[in-house]
């Protein structure tokens, strides 16, 4: 019923998962994550409560094998299915003997992908290569793989949501919560590509992309990202234009004037002066 990959980045530390199914949000069934202690992924008819066990567990020092073991053997319905990550990079999964077919997992080097109900044998190898070959952040990677799954066919009853989680290897602070990504599509006629769309959102955000902000950001928001994009390329007529759409809409002036001293609107300020 569900796929799923999840993975730690060498180089940054950071640990995630992203996961697709046929049922209604899914990133509220299955993923789990604890920034410096590890990743789950309990899928198929596994309890929904043994996702925070299995994170204690980590956060207690137990190997993912260990705890993989443990879960499998005390079991009680054999159509279950886990993967643990832990901060270091080890992961262990295992697929009870009754899980519905196709089911099954692999495991890598510092990831590990699974699948009930599949539509073809092809989806895990599908994902399996992506995760091995796939550069650049921890999110992207995640993504490729679940897309690599989805064009493999993905869920036999189809599909509805996906959700990808991300989090520091480090633990979370007062000043950091350690959550890198968390984002959710809970509905979708192609929920692998939603979700694809809105880590591109979320990046476009996190760079200050305003030209990408100008185009896909709510309603409300987009002329003052027009005017913030116009204002970096130096364009003092559009920058004009659009904060004075911004202006226009009811409530934004005085928005407007308790932001003065937001470094990126007195830009726009001096460029209009």
């Amino acid at each position: 019923m569900t796929f799923s990959v999840v993975a730690r980045h060498p180089g940054t530390g950071e640990m995630g998962i992203a996961v697709s199914s046929c049922i209604l949000a899914v990133g509220r069934a299955v993923p789990s994550a604890r920034p410096g202690v590890g990743v789950v992924a309990v899928q198929a008819r596994s309890p929904r409560g043994l996702g925070p066990v299995l994170l204690s567990g980590l956060a207690e020092g137990t190997a993912p094998a260990v705890l993989v073991r443990r879960a499998a053997h005390a079991a009680e319905d054999v159509d279950r299915q886990i993967a643990v990550l832990d901060v270091s990079g080890a992961v262990a999964a295992d697929t009870g003997p009754g899980s519905f077919p196709v089911s099954g997992h692999r495991v890598g080097d510092g990831w590990s992908v699974q699948g009930n109900m599949l539509a073809s044998p092809d989806v895990l190898p599908a994902m399996a290569r992506a995760c091995e070959t796939a550069r650049g952040p921890l999110p992207d990677r995640l993504l490729a793989a679940l897309a690599a799954g989805q064009d493999a066919g993905g869920d036999l009853r189809g599909r509805q949501s996906a959700a990808l989680l991300v989090v520091s290897g480090e633990p979370a602070s007062e000043e950091d919560d350690g959550v890198r990504v968390d984002l959710r599509v809970d509905d979708s006629g192609d929920p692998v590509a939603q979700l694809r769309m809105l880590r591109n959102l979320q990046r476009a955000y996190d760079e200050r992309d305003y030209e990408t902000l100008a185009l896909f950001a709510p309603e409300g928001a987009r002329d003052l990202y027009a005017a913030l994009a116009a204002s970096r390329r130096g364009d003092r007529a559009a920058a004009r234009a659009a904060l004075e759409a911004v202006r226009a809409r009811p409530g934004w002036s005085a928005w407007l004037a308790s932001m003065a001293g937001d470094a990126r609107l007195s830009a726009v300020s001096r460029l209009l002066g």
